[in-house]
């Protein structure tokens, strides 16, 4: 198979041999990617907690939305990024995982629910986000993204436990 040569082959490069051997690689590429996760997190459970209503009433969607957007984005860049290398430090343990699998599954349905929500009710946010109400696409895609990102840290959490000791 394909992808199990190529985890294999990554297993054995130097810079996976790096990030699993080094004293100090894995805990602070670890501790990066969980405050990055804890930036990004806040800020999105924020805005989908505005989406629903319940927090910043008072404020446009599209103020919070471009108060947010930076530090969201800046955080799942480098969250995303700690995240491949330390998958890059013992491939073939994390893909066998089915944490890792359930996983990588919730991002792909995390990013699917932006992009719907972006192409639609988002794009006529202008048109809405002084009304009383929220619409209920907005409202059904920020309580995707609460499931998916609860999804997505429990499968994290249960990646740890599901690796062999080293």
């Amino acid at each position: 198979m394909l992808l199990a040569r190529f985890l294999h082959w990554l297993f054995e490069t130097g810079f996976s041999a790096t990030l699993r051997e080094s004293t100090w690689a894995e805990p602070i590429v670890e501790t990066v990617h969980v405050l990055t996760l804890t930036l990004f997190l806040g800020f999105a459970v924020l805005l989908d907690l505005r989406l629903l209503g319940v927090v910043l009433r008072r404020k446009r969607v599209s103020e919070v939305l471009s108060q947010l957007n930076p530090f969201m984005i800046a955080g799942f860049g480098v969250m995303i990024g700690t995240g491949v290398l330390l998958f890059c430090g013992d491939p073939v343990a994390f893909y066998s995982t089915l944490f890792f699998k359930v996983k990588m599954v919730m991002l792909v349905l995390a990013g699917v629910n932006v992009l719907v929500f972006n192409w639609t009710v988002g794009r006529r946010v202008a048109e809405w986000d002084q009304e009383v109400r929220t619409p209920m696409g907005a409202k059904v895609a920020a309580i995707l993204s609460l499931v998916f990102w609860v999804g997505i840290i429990a499968a994290g959490r249960g990646i740890a436990y599901a690796l062999p000791p080293p």
